[in-house]
């Protein structure tokens, strides 16, 4: 069994969460998400996070817009678009289930 496959898994399963979470107060560059993942101590690699920006971009959660840039070529910032942001409400409702739920097993009183 491989300890790190499980472990990068159990990551890759939270990781649209988390971006959309990011995403919830201000719009942010790609650059600016991956930092607060990995503030987070969520390891993640641009290659990870750009595919999925897209997809969720293509379901509706969202939106981009370009910004030029001082010091170097446009940006594109993301952020939430109102299905986003719905969207995002039902996960942490179903987050915290899940989470209380795990708590439950694996906590002993």
């Amino acid at each position: 069994m491989n300890i790190e496959n499980t472990k990068a898994q159990m990551r890759k399963g939270v990781l649209e969460f988390c971006i959309l979470s990011v995403l919830k107060e201000k719009e942010a560059y790609t650059s600016e998400i991956l930092d607060t993942l990995k503030e987070a101590k969520l390891l993640v690699v641009e290659g990870t996070v750009y595919p999925l920006l897209t997809r969720l971009k293509n379901d509706g959660l969202l939106n981009y817009r370009w910004e030029e840039s001082t010091s170097g070529p446009p940006r594109k910032y993301y952020g939430l678009t109102e299905i986003g942001k719905q969207f995002l409400t039902e996960l942490n409702t179903t987050w915290s289930e899940l989470s209380n739920a795990v708590n439950t097993i694996t906590i002993k009183k």
